[in-house]
């Protein structure tokens, strides 16, 4: 990982399914949903409110699919297109 984006991301991951529970190395092709079993509805809305309080965005339920998490790089990808790239926290806060 090498952005604030990645590392924030990794946060919220992290919070919503556990430590013990993330993979060892985050990459864009790290496959997220079906991958993890712990990454389950209530974890997506988890990470989905996580990212509307840290980025100060709103996330309608129309503009989300599981597409979205299927890796790491489809969810930063997603991130940065409904948040401004101002607003990316510097990934220590909230860990």
């Amino acid at each position: 990982m090498n952005t604030d984006l990645d590392q924030a991301l990794s946060n919220i991951l992290k919070s919503a399914i556990g430590a013990r529970a993330m993979p060892a190395t985050l990459s864009d092709d790290t496959p997220l949903l079906g991958a993890i079993p712990e990454l389950d509805s209530m974890a997506l809305l988890a990470v989905l409110t996580r990212i509307e309080d840290d980025y100060e965005c709103s996330i309608g339920d129309d503009d989300v699919s599981a597409a979205d998490f299927a890796t790491f790089g489809t969810l930063k990808a997603f991130v940065a297109g409904v948040v401004d790239p101002d607003a990316v926290p510097d990934g220590s806060a909230n860990s």
